[in-house]
């Protein structure tokens, strides 16, 4: 399996190096990140807005290691929130936002992410909007929860990421599936130890299905994390059983892949919410897409030889 390898190449400086010094790299990361600063982003937030889909943004960056690169991820946020605020969106454009930029490693981490995630918060509800905290590797995961539920209590319609792959991730669904709550399934992305995580696809895309499940019985709003047609179908299915209308749930899809599906679902009177990142460290989001996915792969490598 290359998923693994490549997400250790992730961590990996020297392959940081050399993938960022690539003469192709920078039009293969363009298909995945759409610009680097907010003046390239508020146009694709206009345009994707006005043929029916929805967004959440990720100021991409995650190798936070001094307060003040925590305090300059936050500004970043307070940034785009002032700059779509005039553009009268509401919730069509969320946020979504890894704890990690907030200085959630760094000492004091988890009073530090939250005092820094807590103002992009309440500027995103000053707007008619909200936040996504996106789940990480299952070591941060207490903390991103106990972060998640603080939050919610002046601000309920914050959201979070669960990743069926993890062993816990059922017991979490349950949990989670309240009145109020808003809960985005994914596959998950991190390389995570057999101990903590299923490690063949065939046992993520039932796990899958099994926290699917409870979220659409639940009473919160789920938001299907998903590229795959057959869960797209199952989930269409298991929201038909539960009698949930089609504005009681919403699927996620990255920018970049399976744009047309994207208009498909938005023209059948589906939510349907694109992840849209941008920024300059883009290094770590983009080998996770990489991994993802082996189409993506072959994608860059393609365009490695064919343009290199």
């Amino acid at each position: 399996m290359l998923g693994p390898v490549i997400l250790a190449a992730s961590r990996s400086d020297r392959m940081r190096r050399l993938i960022s010094a690539a003469p192709v790299t920078k039009q293969v990361v363009d298909r995945f990140i759409p610009g680097e600063t907010v003046d390239d982003i508020v146009p694709i937030v206009e345009e994707l807005t006005a043929k029916g889909l929805e967004l959440t943004m990720d100021v991409v960056g995650e190798d936070i290691t001094t307060p003040e690169q925590a305090s300059a991820a936050r500004d970043a946020y307070l940034e785009l929130i002032e700059r779509i605020a005039p553009l009268g969106l509401g919730d069509k454009v969320e946020m979504s936002v890894k704890l990690s930029m907030f200085g959630q490693a760094l000492e004091g981490g988890h009073d530090l992410a939250l005092a820094n995630v807590r103002p992009v918060v309440e500027a995103a509800a000053a707007i008619g909007t909200t936040v996504t905290l996106d789940a990480e590797d299952h070591t941060t995961l207490d903390s991103m929860f106990a972060i998640h539920e603080e939050l919610r209590k002046d601000f309920p319609q914050t959201g979070c990421v669960i990743q069926a792959y993890l062993f816990r991730t059922e017991a979490d669904a349950r949990r989670l599936a309240d009145a109020g709550s808003r809960v985005r399934l994914v596959k998950g992305a991190y390389k995570e130890p057999a101990e903590v995580a299923y490690q063949q696809k065939h046992e993520i895309d039932k796990a899958y299905v099994r926290v699917l499940r409870i979220l659409m019985e639940g009473e919160g709003y789920p938001m299907i994390g998903s590229h795959d047609p057959r869960l797209i179908s199952i989930a269409q299915e298991l929201a038909r059983r539960a009698g949930r209308k089609l504005d009681e749930y919403e699927f996620q899809m990255l920018y970049g892949i399976r744009g047309e599906e994207h208009l498909r679902l938005a023209a059948e009177g589906h939510r349907m919410r694109v992840y849209t990142a941008y920024g300059t460290d883009w290094y770590g989001y983009f080998m996770r897409r990489l991994a993802e996915k082996p189409a993506n792969l072959r994608f860059f490598a393609r365009s490695m030889v064919s343009k290199g």
